[in-house]
């Protein structure tokens, strides 16, 4: 069938802000699809609150619209825009349930607008556990014994019949959301009240335990006329029990016989027929029992997903892009494959091995259980190629950027029982400690035993294990048999690895590496294992035969673009937009643009965005190969955040040129001393500072400066190990903590401006002129990490003269450092004073956020500045004010790490951003916490409901203000007895209640609102429990005063109007 002419107007949707469960794939998957459809001559409409996200660019879509994606929202957007069509498939689950609910309340049926891709009766199907279980028993295929559960009762007949562990699935939820193993009958109660919770329709299947089983997934993509295909095959490493977000994952599955692949083939093909995906892909999941390959289906997601960006790049074959063809009509055999030219239709063929790693945050979150079940926890993932799993799975342990350099021990433990005992419990560090195991001498049947990892990977990590006892008995010099070396890089030793192995350098190891003309070749993934012809610029880095082909000769200048890796805290989704911006920006200036980067998830992955796509792990032994074989004219260093810029001296000291800001000026912002010289020949202000080295030069040092402090160690991403101390006691706990290694270590330490207001501005320099791009201003007073501060552009606190001496500031920063390219500096403002906190040259996590609120493309001319242009001849100037205003707000991952603590620090910790746009700052907020999901209503008149207030001794003179308001507002007033008398004395009512009474009424859902602030180690331990328990149930809790406030300015405006502009209406105004 040819494309539908019936359609005119295509509504997509978005999946939201980065959260575990629902990363930056949907940005790649989103962004394929836009282009897909806009190149068909569709009318494209957006909707998505994520503002650091390549498909919010406003000349992606025809409209853009940067809204939350509730009902509310999404029902204002279809009734202005009217589409033919919404497609909801490549948003994730947030997507489908925004999809649903349009359906439901009858708005799609109102108005004649169908849904592409997914029908929602196929997405009930596919979604609703109970729905789901009764499709496969009418096709025959079996699922777990389960029970649907609407409530604790029913989930203990589960219990009764299937004994324990059991499993807990919720409803409609991404990234096992609510899900958990209970293993104890004392569990069950909490965990059933979780699931339901978390499941809009407040259903869980309670499973029987097939823990143990092999888990396999299968991308399949089917069309109209029944046309079939499997993308990928994945197979899980880690055994039944791990969510497949958090297992390490293999491509092509390893242990399948033919027969058993067979058979989830074809059982794969009937789940889709049956549950009705017909136009586009689609991720089913089985288990197989190791020892009959009996098989179960586990379930099956009815749009593109996590795996399937993975199974994309591990393929190269097109997964949303087909997706979106298919959903306007297309058939697979009317469709070609960009790879081979070869009919889409041809299933992907792979001559090489994939693996992806996940990465986690746990040493963000203090207290947080780091054991993996069932709910996601990871907060992003790296992919490695290879020719072998030996060499896939050591460089996606380099990719990782963990301070791996391979599979490097796990522990210092030597009792093979004890290692045994760590390997069995299922974390982030488990496969090395199963690789502990194998090195203390293990044998294959204990570490299967302990793990149920399928043994044929226990033998090849043997294998391994094996190739480092012998590079450590050959030595240095048995380094350079050529035979040998190969031999060891063929198994994924980096040469840091074996620098380490035989006690010797990198450097060295290199050398005597290519003495012995031992070099990586470069072979490229074509979806078709070279059977046929392929001219896809997708590469990987391998050591077997020739490279596939020298980098073609065009006559341009060259330049390597070094990604961001995986997704970490305070380093995500927005370096990858300014990487992206960056290559199209170099490729504009007549540069062949080549990207190296290890992320699957992302839109700097996909192989067709830059001249030449390398897929490998961002190390310097990586990047001194590439650039050995392309002979770049330079590398762009200040765009994917620390990852690059912690090569930037080893590249320049090995003759590589880096365009832009240098890396002497890079090091005189990074290192402290030097920094302040900078300041004090500038005659700039910063917080009374200084180094220590030793734990009692920190002591002295905070007793000199006066408490409270802020400590850090230097060189830190996302306020890395950052805590401020109000007293000895607090510093002593806080070093503790930190990696402090006493002799060589580098710990900074500053006097904390206690109720600042601190501001971030981005700005563009080409070293003779500073565009100023934004000033920011925080919600939050210091202390609140930048990345996790609410922000609100253009600033709505500050006296203008305040604003020009914080610009005056950041030129003669910007020129002074010689920066050229981009720019964030970091400030405080505090009784009418300007003080520096940091600069950072090199690309922000606000520079996407900077560039959709203002319209102007940072990165992008950031780009061309430090390609050789400057700011006078792209004609760029810094921009009027906008009439509207922007406000940005964080998303944490709390709900998923069960013992953290919601409250906010030094310490980046949130995952993901949203927007929200508005005429004025208490309407842009309104929309950015409605965009995080928080559901913040005054009482209707008749209505009752509570506020609890329990805040620290500073906040008490600014909580009665807040009462008040929220009293005007209808709300009546719970507080703690210190609280409680605060408000008292300002004859504010209130009901006095105890820190037992506040968690019950918590608990018990009597708070509409919750307000808990603490300062100081021993307050925050004592209000814990009200965070968490508001958290659980759902409840908002303001942990800062300043953001209760703003909620009280966001409630006070709501007059019921949505009003909904897209970026392109909002620019036009201004």
């Amino acid at each position: 069938m040819p494309r539908r002419t019936d359609l005119k107007r295509v509504l997509v949707l978005g999946a939201g802000p980065i959260v575990i469960g629902q990363g930056c794939e949907f940005d790649y998957s989103g962004t394929q699809g836009i282009r897909a459809l806009r190149a068909e001559g569709y009318e494209v409409v957006l909707v998505n609150s994520n503002p650091a996200t390549i498909m919010t660019d406003p000349e992606l879509a025809d409209r853009t619209y940067v809204e939350p994606l509730d009902l509310r929202a999404a029902r204002a957007i279809v009734e202005k825009e009217r589409p033919s069509a919404i497609l909801p498939t490549l948003g994730g689950q947030t997507a489908l349930n925004l999809a649903l609910g349009l359906e439901d309340d009858g708005t799609l049926a109102r108005l004649g607008i169908e849904l592409l891709g997914a029908r929602p009766e196929s997405i009930r199907k596919a979604e609703d556990r109970a729905l789901f279980k009764a499709a496969m028993e009418r096709i025959g295929l079996e699922c777990p014994r389960a029970v649907v559960a609407r409530s604790l009762d029913e989930a203990k007949v589960a219990l009764r019949d299937f004994g324990l562990p059991l499993i807990l699935r919720p409803s409609f939820t991404l990234g096992g959301t609510g899900g958990g193993i209970v293993r104890t009958e004392s569990e069950l109660e909490a965990k059933v009240a979780l699931a339901l919770t978390e499941s809009p329709t407040h259903e869980v299947l309670v499973e029987e335990s097939l823990l143990g089983w092999k888990e396999f997934e299968l991308e399949v993509i089917r069309d109209r006329k029944d046309n079939f295909i499997v993308v990928c095959t994945i197979e899980n490493l880690d055994p039944l029990g791990v969510h497949t977000g958090d297992s390490i994952t293999v491509a092509p599955a390893m242990t399948l016989t033919d027969k058993e692949y067979q058979r989830l083939r074809d059982a794969a093909r009937a789940v889709m027929s049956e549950i009705g995906v017909e136009t586009g892909g689609a991720n089913v999941q089985f288990a197989v029992r190791p020892h009959d390959g009996a098989m179960r289906v586990i379930e099956m997601n009815p749009r593109v997903s996590r795996s399937s960006a993975l199974a994309s790049k591990a393929t190269g074959y097109p997964i949303a892009k087909i997706a979106t063809k298919l959903a306007i009509g297309y058939s697979l055999d009317e469709l070609t494959n960009d790879l081979t030219s070869t009919s889409a239709a041809f299933e992907p063929t792979l001559d090489y091995v994939v693996v992806k790693w996940p990465r986690f945050a746990f040493d963000k979150f203090p207290g947080a259980d780091d054991t993996l079940g069932t709910q996601m926890k990871s907060v992003g993932e790296t992919m490695a190629i290879g020719r072998t799993f030996a060499e896939a799975v050591q460089k996606a342990a380099r990719g990782l950027e963990t301070g791996l350099d391979g599979l490097s021990p796990g522990s210092t433990e030597t009792d093979v029982k004890r290692i045994l005992e760590l390997a069995a419990r299922p974390n982030d560090r488990r496969l090395l400690h199963v690789v502990d195991a194998l090195r203390v001498g293990a044998s294959h049947e204990d570490v299967a035993q302990a793990t149920a990892i399928d043994p044929w990977f226990i033998a090849q990590l043997q294998r391994i294990v094996d190739a480092e006892r012998a590079a450590q008995a050959g030595g240095e010099a048995g380094l350079a048999d050529a035979d040998r070396m190969l031999y060891y890089k063929r198994l994924g030793l980096s040469d840091a690895r074996l620098a380490k192995l035989v006690g010797s350098t990198e450097d060295a190891v290199r050398a005597t590496r290519e003495a012995a003309s031992v070099k990586p070749t470069f072979s490229r993934v074509d979806t078709c294992a070279a059977e046929m012809p392929g001219t896809t610029p997708y590469l990987y880095a391998t050591w077997e035969g020739a490279s596939d082909d020298a980098p073609p000769a065009l006559g341009k200048p060259k330049v390597v673009v070094l990604g961001a890796g995986p997704n970490r805290i305070g380093q995500g989704i927005e370096f990858d937009y300014c990487c992206v911006h960056a290559v199209a920006a170099a490729r504009e200036l007549g540069f062949e643009a080549i990207m190296v980067n290890s992320n699957p998830e992302t839109v700097s992955t996909d192989y067709d965005i830059a001249d030449r796509l390398y897929f490998e792990p961002i190390t310097l032994e990586t990047v001194l190969a590439i650039c050995d074989v392309e002979k770049p004219d330079g590398v762009l260093v200040q765009l994917g955040g620390q990852t690059p810029l912690r090569l930037a001296n080893a590249l320049a000291a090995r003759g590589i040129r880096l365009f832009g800001t240098n890396a002497d000026a890079i090091d005189r912002a990074e290192d402290r001393g030097r920094f302040d010289e900078v300041l004090e020949k500038l005659g700039l202000q910063r917080p009374a500072s200084a180094v220590a080295r030793t734990r009692d030069e920190v002591h002295a040092t905070a007793e000199q400066l006066g408490w409270p402090v802020l400590v850090r160690p230097s060189y830190v991403l996302g306020g890395r190990a950052m805590k401020i101390a109000r007293t000895g006691e607090e510093l002593d706990a806080h070093l503790a903590l930190m990696p402090f290694d006493g002799e060589g270590s580098v710990i900074l330490v500053d006097r904390f401006l206690a109720d600042a207001i601190e501001i971030d501005v981005d700005s563009v320099s080409d070293g003779k002129r500073v565009v100023i791009g934004a000033v920011m201003e925080h919600l939050e007073r210091a202390g609140i990490h930048s990345g996790d501060s609410a922000t609100v552009l253009p600033p709505f606190t500050l006296g203008a003269d305040i604003v020009d001496e914080i610009e005056r500031v950041v030129r003669q920063l910007a020129l002074e450092l010689g920066v050229v390219g981009l720019m964030n500096a970091q400030l405080a403002v505090k009784d009418g004073k300007v003080y520096v906190l940091e600069v950072n040259p090199r690309a922000s996590r606000t520079v996407p956020f900077v560039s959709k609120a203002t319209g102007v493309p940072l990165a992008r001319i950031a780009t061309k500045v430090m390609l050789g242009k400057t700011l006078d001849e792209l004609g760029i100037t810094e921009q009027p004010l906008a009439r509207h205003v922007a406000a940005k707000e964080c998303v944490f991952p709390f709900k998923k790490l069960p013992g953290a603590d919601t409250i906010l620090g030094p310490e980046m910790r949130s995952t993901g951003e949203v927007m929200g746009v508005g005429e004025t700052a208490a309407r842009a907020y309104a929309k950015a916490l409605r965009a995080i999901g928080v559901q913040l209503k005054a009482p209707r008149p008749g209505e009752t409901a509570k506020a609890l207030l329990s805040v620290s001794k500073s906040d008490r003179g600014i909580v009665v203000e807040i009462a008040r308001r929220l009293r005007a507002l209808g709300f009546s007033i719970a507080a703690d007895k210190d609280t409680a008398a605060a408000l008292s004395a300002s004859r504010v009512p209130s009901e006095v209640l105890s820190a037992e009474a506040s968690e019950a009424a918590l608990r018990d859902g009597a708070m509409a609102v919750a307000i808990v602030t603490a300062e100081g180690d021993d307050e925050v331990a004592r209000t814990r429990p009200l965070r968490q328990t508001a958290l659980a149930r759902g409840i908002p809790c303001f942990t800062t005063t300043a953001l209760a406030r703003a909620g009280c300015s966001a409630l006070e405006d709501d007059d019921g109007t949505e009003r909904v502009r897209s970026l392109q209406e909002w620019y036009a105004l201004a």
